[in-house]
């Protein structure tokens, strides 16, 4: 009794993505959203490529890793400095997160987490960051869910709004 006629076919090549088919009801797994969307997918595209930004290196996109490692530091920082001063309350420890980034990027285009992981925040249209971003973005920051809510060049809704990006230094 072979194989072929219960329903199982032999892995032509996993490099190309050729799946083994384990029934003829069921399709290969490993099926790109494109092929039922229709959507046309840049195989040579990266985040940040629509704005001019580069693969890798100064002004590309940072990966997820160094923005949560920034945001860690950001938060530490923020906890610290309730401890120290406001006996752990949770709504200052906010305030004083949130404070942190507000400075920050209106004085250095980043906050300090953003800025020990190799970080800024950049406008997109260019030049000057401006006053309102770093006014603005901390607050969507506060509330998680723009943050969390990423586009393909991972700008979160917080970044959308303002016209922004994080960039590497």
């Amino acid at each position: 009794m072979g194989w072929g006629r219960l329903g199982f076919q032999p892995c032509l090549s996993v490099a190309t993505g050729n799946f083994p088919v384990i029934s003829g009801l069921f399709p290969a797994c490993y099926i790109s959203l494109a092929t039922y969307t229709g959507a046309v997918v840049d195989e040579e595209y990266w985040p940040g490529k629509k704005f001019g930004l580069p693969m890798e290196g100064p002004r590309s996109t940072p990966t997820y890793l160094r923005r949560v490692v920034g945001l860690g530091l950001d938060w530490a920082i923020a906890v610290g400095i309730s401890v120290l001063f406001f006996d752990y309350n949770g709504l200052w420890t906010l305030a004083i997160f949130i404070l942190l980034q507000m400075v920050g990027g209106l004085l250095l285009a980043g906050s300090p987490g953003h800025l020990v992981t190799g970080m800024r925040i950049a406008p997109i249209r260019g030049g000057a960051l401006g006053v309102l971003p770093p006014l603005i973005r901390p607050l969507l920051v506060a509330l998680v869910i723009p943050a969390v809510m990423v586009d393909e060049d991972q700008r979160g809704v917080h970044d959308r709004l303002v016209g922004t990006i994080l960039v590497r230094r």
